[in-house]
């Protein structure tokens, strides 16, 4: 997956000029903090730089894995046609770009964020976003939301990692609260990522949410470490991508998690595909999260009809009818 044309220009717009060496050493410092979850009162994206490195190294693969997570849960909705979003904790509008292009009926977006370099970068680049008025609003996740009107979509991507385990619990209250339809979380593909997912999903339901994506239930998961729920997308890297990683390769694989949380039951209750397929001759081996709260191994050959062919179309991620 690559980013969208007018939002790749417009980054390589804002890049141009800079050494490739100075993104590298911010990109350096930036997958560290990232990395580590450090949350020591600084912001991540603090400085212009910072952002820079961010667009160069980070918005591509973060890109990927909001897209695909908004992806499943219109899938899972689909009647759910949002004109309005809130974007919490948004960076310079990341997730604005993947909304707009799932569901192009949006009309307006507010993104809040603590960051003014980030801010400032995801209002130049929004205005190559021309069907979206947005609102971009200085404040703090755990902070500023009291105030804030419901929105059709509410989104928070990336962001739990770096609030303290304390104010959690109330983070996810306050953008239930906010949420008219659809409340959407997206953490990295860790284990740490996924428990914290998992936290924010038994309180939405313990307050009447419904989760409508990627779990085909409402039950606890039945994963149980060292194992743990995950996807994956590959991004297309970009030149300065691979300089400022110094990476051969053209792609990366990002990890991610996400929960799609809904006023109104979903009507997708299919099973998912938890892992990737193992193909050999005559069959597909599938790991699948159940409707019934279960995960399975599922074996399926040519005898099983057109369950198998499903099974050979099917995909990490993908909703699995058969």
């Amino acid at each position: 997956m690559e980013l969208p044309a007018p939002l790749r220009q417009a980054i390589d717009a804002m890049l141009h000029g800079i050494p490739a060496s100075e993104i590298a050493r911010a990109a350096t410092v930036l997958s560290e903090r990232y990395r580590a979850e450090v949350r020591d009162g600084r912001l991540h994206m603090n400085a212009d730089l910072a952002v820079k490195a961010y667009l160069a190294t980070r918005m591509p693969a973060t890109f990927a894995a909001v897209h695909a997570s908004l992806d499943t849960a219109a899938a899972a909705m689909p009647d759910f046609a949002p004109r309005t979003m809130l974007d919490v904790g948004s960076g310079p509008g990341t997730v604005l770009w993947a909304a707009a292009s799932v569901w192009p009926e949006l009309e307006t977006a507010t993104l809040l964020d603590a960051s003014e370099p980030a801010r400032r970068a995801g209002r130049a680049l929004s205005d190559n976003l021309r069907q979206v008025t947005t609102t971009w609003i200085a404040g703090d996740a755990t902070l500023d939301l009291r105030g804030q009107t419901p929105h059709e979509l509410v989104t928070c991507a990336y962001v739990l990692d770096e609030v303290p385990p304390a104010s959690l619990e109330a983070l996810v209250d306050n953008l239930w609260a906010l949420t008219g339809d659809m409340l959407i979380i997206v953490e990295p593909g860790t284990p740490a990522g996924w428990r914290r997912v998992l936290d924010a999903r038994a309180r939405l339901i313990g307050i009447g949410a419904h989760v409508a994506a990627p779990c085909p239930h409402q039950a606890p998961c039945p994963l149980a470490a060292p194992d743990w729920c995950h996807f994956a997308r590959r991004v297309a890297r970009s030149r300065i991508h691979r300089v400022a990683k110094g990476a051969d390769v053209p792609w990366e694989d990002e990890k991610f998690i996400y929960l799609a949380a809904t006023r109104a039951a979903p009507v997708d209750r299919a099973a998912r595909v938890l892992a990737s397929p193992r193909h050999g001759s005559g069959k597909v081996q599938l790991k699948i999260c159940q409707p019934d709260g279960n995960a399975v191994e599922r074996l399926l050959t040519k005898r099983d009809g057109a369950s198998f062919k499903e099974a050979r179309r099917a995909d990490w991620g993908d909703r699995f009818a058969g």
